[in-house]
């Protein structure tokens, strides 16, 4: 079952789907806070892998990002690392004071950008029990890996962004994705094309732009700098082996110790994993047995 929930995050109110399983227990259950990748909302991949979760007998929570979806925050649009795993300590806030949650057992998955906020908020919220991705990305690295001179451009912009937004004048806006793709498109970006821009993924409040300014917090950020700290918890880095991004999930496993277990998908790209069955379901089958194992009592 799928129920609207609010919740606070800081001073901003969240807007998020609380999915829960059929069958009610008397006990508390173990709970999963699911989030979405960047420029994305709930209602897209999170909400099938939340679904899924729910039929597992997990309560699952996914949730609009401040600044973004039907959550508050002005600018609309602003990408905040920093703000994002923040979210993520509010959304386990949540749920461990709901009377059918049992706190000691949250665990966390995120996919895409979400891939690199949750393990960096999970560095130092040890509610956060069992910390898992799909098809992970560091954001700001992702960036630079793409167009570095461009990322660095918006980052000197970025101060004037701030200015012009004290004065009143419209946000400025950058696209994530062109509208559509042809044959001289990289095929790393015309399968987010593929998602976000068809009604495969599409959806009102996915905007596929984020605010200017957001460069300025993106380039102090690195999500898996210090992702050792969420040992001895276990981590679970799930990617495709045909998915641009598997670097980032490579590189954040050999980092993080013998916590960390690399899983893949075979033949999956990146976009990919957000919504084709056959690659969707061995890695809800994979979070489930990680979960279960970790999450789940004897």
């Amino acid at each position: 079952m799928k129920t609207d929930v609010r919740f606070s995050s800081g001073d901003l109110m969240l807007a998020g789907h609380l999915y829960t399983p059929d069958t009610t227990s008397s006990e508390r259950s173990p709970a999963i806070v699911v989030g979405h990748p960047a420029t994305g909302v709930k209602e897209q991949t999170p909400s099938l892998y939340a679904q899924r979760l729910a039929d597992q007998g997990y309560i699952a929570l996914t949730f609009d990002a401040a600044y973004q979806g039907d959550s508050e925050g002005q600018p609309r649009g602003l990408e905040d690392p920093f703000q994002r795993a923040d979210d993520f300590r509010w959304a386990v806030s949540y749920l461990a004071n709901r009377d059918d949650v049992d706190a000691e057992r949250i665990g966390v998955l995120g996919i895409c950008a979400s891939g690199g906020y949750v393990p960096f908020a999970a560095q130092t919220d040890h509610r956060m029990k069992a910390v898992a991705t799909v098809s992970a990305v560091d954001l700001p690295g992702f960036f630079r890996a793409g167009d570095a001179d461009g990322f660095n451009e918006l980052v000197k912009q970025s101060g004037q962004a701030y200015s012009d937004e004290v004065a009143g004048k419209p946000v400025p806006m950058v696209p994530a994705l062109p509208e559509t793709a042809d044959e001289s498109t990289p095929e790393s970006v015309a399968e987010f094309v593929d998602y976000y821009k068809t009604p495969r993924g599409q959806h009102p409040c996915s905007t596929n732009a984020w605010a200017l300014r957001s460069a300025a917090l993106l380039d102090q950020y690195d999500s898996y700098a210090q992702v050792d700290k969420i040992a001895p918890r276990p981590l679970l880095m799930i990617a495709g082996t045909k998915a641009a991004t598997l670097p980032f999930s490579e590189g954040a496993v050999a980092k993080a110790g013998d916590n960390a277990e690399l899983h893949l998908i075979e033949g999956a790209t990146h976009v990919d994993l957000y919504d084709k069955d056959e690659y969707l379901t061995p890695a809800v089958a994979k979070l489930t047995e990680f979960f279960n194992r970790n999450l789940v009592k004897a």
